[in-house]
C-alpha cells in the first residue's frame, strides 16, 4: 500500500492507494478519503493596518503576481495583483482612489470569487 496526500480544487485528501498483482483478485474498495482542513494563509499586514476599501477577486485561481505593494498610491483601474485562471492572467484593478493598506495573499495562493485579497485606505 502506497499513502499520497492529493489536493483538488483546493480540498486536501489523504489516500492509500493498494497495488494488486497480476491475476490477482481485486481488492476491495477503500473507504472514501475525507477531506481535511487546506491551510490558510496568513494575512500580510495587521489588522488594525486594513484599509475601508477592499479589493475582490473577480474569479476563482491562482495568485500569480503582486502588482503593488503596501503604501503604494493607486488610482481607480490600476493593477493590484494578477490572478491565473483557465490559463489567462486575469488583473484584479483598484475599484477607486487610494493607498494600498494590506496585502492579504501571496504568490501561489489559491483563491475563491469573491474573496478580499487586499485593502486600500
Amino acid at each position: 500500500m502506497k499513502n499520497y496526500t492529493i489536493t483538488v480544487n483546493g480540498n486536501v485528501y489523504d489516500v492509500t492507494v493498494e497495488e494488486t498483482g497480476a491475476g490477482a483478485a481485486p481488492a476491495p474498495a477503500a473507504p472514501k478519503a475525507a477531506p481535511k482542513a487546506a491551510p490558510k494563509a496568513a494575512p500580510k499586514a495587521a489588522a488594525g493596518a486594513a484599509g475601508s476599501i477592499e479589493v475582490k477577486a473577480g474569479a476563482a485561481g491562482k495568485v500569480f503576481k503582486l502588482d503593488t505593494t503596501v503604501g503604494q498610491a493607486v488610482k481607480k483601474g490600476d493593477a493590484v495583483l494578477t490572478i491565473e485562471a483557465m490559463k489567462m492572467e486575469i488583473p484584479v484593478v483598484a475599484p477607486e482612489d487610494g493607498t494600498v493598506a494590506s496585502i492579504n495573499v501571496a504568490v501561489g495562493d489559491a483563491i475563491e470569487s469573491g474573496a478580499v485579497l487586499a485593502t486600500l485606505k
